[in-house]
């Protein structure tokens, strides 16, 4: 069972950071074989969501008041560690993720940016594509949008 963490950026322990930046960093920059500057100036201004099973985090997002990455509000650096997959982990992950930024931002579409071959994940949610697709970082993503109103 997952235990959850939610706090904005300045309520974060040094050893709550430093877990969410080594799991980002194992999957985006080593699993990835992606190399770009995860610390991109936005953790300061987000809430960060993470799962951990026992006292270790397997699942992390950050969400993203808007103006921040987009007009909208948003949620990114979506993480599940390797050896946790498979689980449910990163299903559950995204569950919070939504039920809390409309409690924090209230009943307004969510964008994300999201990994092509992920596409079908967040579909699965309602997420709908808004957009061409793009490059960032080697790694084709594509712009998806969840309005609340859809559902």
């Amino acid at each position: 069972m997952l235990h959850w963490i939610f706090k904005h950026f300045n309520q974060l322990s040094p050893a709550q950071l430093y877990a969410a930046m080594k799991l980002r960093s194992e999957v985006f920059v080593v699993e990835q074989d992606c190399v770009y500057l995860d610390a991109d100036g936005k953790d300061e201004h987000c809430y960060h969501l993470l799962g951990y099973m026992e006292n270790e985090l397997i699942c992390y997002a950050r969400l993203v008041p808007a103006n921040i990455a987009f007009t909208h509000i948003s949620i990114g650096r979506v993480v599940t560690s390797p050896a946790h997959r498979g689980i449910g982990a990163g299903r559950q992950l995204l569950i919070k993720a939504i039920k809390e930024c409309y409690t924090l931002f209230g009943d307004q579409p969510i964008k994300i940016g999201a990994q092509l071959y992920l596409e079908k994940f967040y579909r699965s949610f309602g997420f709908k594509q808004s957009g061409d697709g793009y490059d960032e970082d080697g790694i084709l993503h594509i712009p998806m949008i969840l309005d609340n109103e859809c559902q």
